[in-house]
């Protein structure tokens, strides 16, 4: 079970518990790492969090270590060996979509330098801290992830609704919704 001063949503799933204790919400400023969790929150698109990360080391390999060089490059044998692949979602759209978001995943790197550089500019460079005290008040968008899907929707990425971006926004640490007396909460204000 989690930590009686933990968020309650990981519930008493090993897995869920160490992705909340070591990851969700904690800065997140490397381009891999960033575009990993890019691909993984539009997989969940329609799903829970808990199905995706039980699947996360298969999308792993599965997506060459989410190398967005390599997958920019794939062609219709990628495709069809991911349609193929029983540890991954297989859903058509949601991987021809991560082809599409690897392919403008770089080319916001050669406009930004790095893809860190232009995702943080829609919370400023910071983590907004929205100090929840429940998981009833826990938003499912912002004007900031309103504002991200639009650009990231104008830029050709696929899968980047204003759910999504603020999935991504909590879980890259853009958006700190740890609720009040987590511990995770209390070490982020320290």
């Amino acid at each position: 079970m989690p930590d009686i001063n933990s968020c309650q949503w990981p519930t008493n799933d090993p897995l869920m518990i160490r992705y909340h204790d070591e990851e969700w919400g904690v800065p997140l400023h490397d381009d891999r790492k960033i575009f990993e969790f890019l691909v993984l929150d539009a997989f969940q698109a329609g799903l829970n969090w808990r199905t995706v990360l039980h699947k996360r080391e298969n999308f792993r390999k599965a997506f060459h270590d989410f190398d967005a060089g390599r997958i920019a490059d794939y062609g219709e044998d990628d495709f069809e060996r991911l349609m193929s692949d029983a540890g991954i979602i297989r859903n058509k759209a949601k991987i021809r979509g991560t082809i599409q978001n690897a392919k403008c995943f770089l080319e916001i790197r050669k406009e930004f330098g790095t893809f860190d550089q232009y995702i943080w500019q829609f919370t400023g460079g910071k983590t907004i801290n929205n100090k929840l005290t429940s998981l009833s008040a826990m938003p499912v968008s912002s004007p900031e992830s309103d504002a991200m899907s639009k650009d990231l929707k104008a830029k050709g990425f696929k899968f980047v609704g204003s759910t999504i971006c603020y999935a991504f926004m909590q879980a890259a640490g853009m958006v700190n919704d740890h609720l009040a007396g987590c511990r995770r909460q209390v070490r982020r204000e320290t």
